[in-house]
């Protein structure tokens, strides 16, 4: 009995033993599983973080660019020898054109962060023997977003307003002449070949504006980007804390008419934004195309009506008659205690039409989108009439030059 005991005690033992080890092997890969996962969760989140700051950080509005046309290929000087024709004659070839630097707007982009600061188009290539002229180099396109208005020594060159505008800023010198070029009765055997042309050269400045019909401006903080939430599916991140909005922001109102409006969101401005300060001139010139203004008042202030005065100013001092376009006050953060007696203060110091909402809480937002309508219904009216008097001055010109 005890040599029974004895023979398998010890292979319970170690079969016990086997399965403890396999127990605690598989809780170890369970726990580097897991490890592992939370590493990778970790870093994902980490990176959609980062990836949030590139963005904001990637919008760029403004970019000095050196632009060289291609050189032209020079000309070949050579003689054509072939079996049967001793006096061949003078065979080479032109060089070809170099290629031109072209700016194209194209509407899939909406930054001027891939724009190098330095183009070179490519080369002609040189003429042959043969009579075998060089190829002309392929031009160099740069891409950039519809509304870019280009720039030289402060001077606008073109400002490129509609998708597929194209502009020739830099062309590629001429390819030069071979020596069959010269060929004449006078010199049966000419040796000239000239060289080919450099391409022009020039340093442009590449300004981006937001093309919207209503500019959000407003003091950091004052509920913009809260406002454009409620007025349009856009999406603008929105903080308890001052410049949240890093770039602008364009939502599109639908209105049961089929009818689209966009309202860009800039970027907040300070007193002495026109000195730069703050966000400055990289926001300011994107109100430059907004046919009317809508003021973001924030009710929380100690006195609101003064941050209407300032920003008028700060509009007028940037450029002249900038802020008397069509304009109206939105009278944000109505949920707030205490902003009822200061609407009143409001409308009695400021001498356009105000209209009290709470983004926030979705209040009264209905009333801004139907002034907005209003205001570009009578602005697409005073298009329409100037158009027509443009149409009718022409039409008289025509009769007149055919009397």
């Amino acid at each position: 009995m005890s040599s029974v005991w004895s023979f398998h005690f010890p292979n319970m033992f170690l079969w016990r033993l086997g399965q403890g080890m396999t127990a605690g092997r598989s809780l170890c890969n369970s726990q580097r599983i897991f490890t592992v996962f939370v590493q990778v969760s970790v870093q994902r989140t980490y990176a959609s973080k980062q990836s949030e700051k590139k963005k904001a950080r990637a919008f760029v509005d403004w970019r000095r660019v050196s632009v060289e046309g291609g050189k032209g290929g020079n000309g070949c000087s050579a003689f054509i020898r072939e079996f049967g024709r001793p006096f061949g004659g003078p065979g080479g070839g032109d060089g070809g054109s170099g290629g031109n630097i072209v700016i194209k707007a194209n509407k899939r982009v909406k930054s001027l962060a891939k724009v190098k600061s330095i183009y070179k188009a490519e080369n002609g290539s040189p003429g042959r023997n043969n009579s075998c002229h060089g190829k002309n180099a392929s031009h160099t396109v740069i891409p950039v977003p519809v509304g870019t208005c280009i720039k030289e020594n402060g001077n606008v060159v073109i400002d490129l307003e509609r998708n597929g505008d194209a502009v020739v800023v830099a062309h590629g010198g001429l390819g030069g002449k071979g020596n069959q070029f010269f060929l004449s009765n006078e010199d049966k055997a000419p040796t000239l070949a000239t060289a080919g042309e450099s391409g022009e050269k020039c340093v442009l400045d590449l300004e981006l504006r937001t093309i919207a019909h209503v500019g959000l401006v407003g003091f950091p903080n004052a509920g913009k980007s809260t406002l454009l939430r409620a007025i349009s599916r856009a999406q603008p991140t929105v903080a308890a804390y001052p410049f949240t909005t890093l770039k602008p922001y364009v939502g599109i109102i639908q209105y049961e008419d089929f009818e689209q409006v966009a309202v860009a969101d800039i970027p907040g401005l300070i007193r002495g934004a026109h000195l730069n300060k703050g966000l400055g001139h990289s926001f300011l010139r994107h109100i430059e195309r907004c046919r009317f203004l809508l003021f973001v008042v924030d009710l929380s202030v100690r006195e609101p009506w003064t941050q209407v005065d300032d920003l008028m100013y700060e509009l007028e001092i940037y450029q002249s008659g900038l802020s008397s376009r069509p304009h109206a006050a939105v009278a944000n953060k109505m949920d707030l205690p205490g902003t009822s007696e200061k609407l009143t203060l409001l409308q009695e110091h400021v001498d356009m039409p105000v209209i009290p909402i709470s983004a926030k809480e979705g209040r009264d937002v209905g009333m801004v989108i139907n002034h907005i309508r209003e205001l570009y219904d009578r602005d697409m009216a005073q298009v329409a009439n100037q158009k027509g008097e443009t149409e009718n001055q022409s039409h008289k010109k025509t009769v007149l030059l055919e009397w």
